[in-house]
């Protein structure tokens, strides 16, 4: 007797460049799954997202990732959203219900928090946390974060604005917003950077002495080598860093779980990940790029193929 095959994919544009294909399908070996996980790579000309949604479901897909730029256009197109999704603003994992009904969650958050939590033994509760940016990445981790029971959690921005009006959504937490330049004389224990600025081998404008004793940081990108944000905390003496890699891991992990089921071991898949990622990237692809504070004075466009060869990469 033949088992038929469970078909999962992610989708994004770009796409080339996910590890979320080589995650799966790990998860898959060690649990025993029986199922296909693919990268599909689609159009961002109107209308041909939810047309992709629909061919695959059509196709017996069970279901499905969202990376950029379509995870705020998933949370428009639900027939149903968790939670946690309808507070992130944002969809990463969609599945459909027994009367064929799109639903839709966020699993960022809750895997950065495991990340940081069960991964790093790293404690949140009565923390002083900063987060810099204040875009779709950021709101999609901030509900989980806020409920780890932090002291105080400042979002920092270029444009105070938008800082601002992301914090109000959360304004039953300890939260605030500010300027770059207001961080001036302020300090945290943990200091998260959800801008894209390490992409393109930059950063925020950050003043020193930011980081309290035994504090650390955390880059939401990930690469083969230490990103511009890490580099930057290891010259404020941080006691710890990591990238977003483990980040990535625990958000597939809880994703798997709510299609199969099955909890994957997230640790031995994160280090063969890591493997790969030094396989795939030169060291000197990435140690000689120069360290650029404050980033370019313009916007600059980032596509799959001007980071992925840097050794850079952002996944979510």
């Amino acid at each position: 007797m033949t088992t038929s095959i469970h078909r999962y994919a992610v989708m994004g544009n770009p796409i080339a460049h996910s590890k979320s294909p080589l995650i799966h399908s790990l998860f898959a070996q060690q649990t025993a799954q029986n199922l296909r996980y693919e990268p599909l790579l689609v159009s961002t000309e109107a209308g041909e997202f939810a047309k992709a949604i629909s061919t695959f479901q059509a196709e017996n897909g069970q279901g499905l990732n969202v990376t950029v730029p379509f995870k705020q256009i998933a949370w428009s197109l639900m027939d149903q959203l968790t939670p946690r999704a309808q507070q992130a603003g944002s969809v990463n994992t969609i599945w459909f219900d027994q009367q064929g009904k799109w639903v839709g969650d966020n699993t960022d958050g809750i895997g950065l928090v495991r990340d940081l939590t069960e991964n790093e033994k790293l404690e949140l509760a009565g923390k002083h946390l900063l987060i810099l940016g204040a875009g779709g990445a950021v709101r999609g981790i901030l509900g989980p974060l806020l409920n780890e029971n932090l002291a105080k959690c400042t979002i920092a921005n270029r444009t105070l604005s938008k800082a601002q009006e992301l914090a109000a959504l959360f304004d039953s937490h300890p939260i605030s917003a500010c300027a770059y330049s207001d961080l001036v004389g302020q300090q945290f224990d943990l200091i998260i950077n959800g801008t894209s600025a390490s992409l393109q081998g930059t950063l925020p404008p950050l003043p020193t002495g930011l980081l309290a004793i035994g504090g650390g940081c955390y880059d939401l990108m990930y690469s083969a080598q230490p990103t511009p944000f890490m580099q930057w905390a290891i010259l404020q003496n941080a006691t710890w860093t990591l990238d977003g890699l483990g980040m990535l891991v625990e958000q597939a992990a809880e994703a798997f779980w709510l299609w199969r089921s099955c909890r994957p071991n997230t640790q031995a898949v994160i280090l063969q990940v890591r493997q790969s990622l030094t396989k795939s990237s030169p060291q000197s692809l990435v140690s000689n790029l120069p360290l650029e504070i404050g980033g370019p004075s313009g916007p600059e466009p980032t596509r799959y193929g001007d980071w992925e060869r840097k050794g850079r990469c952002i996944d979510f």
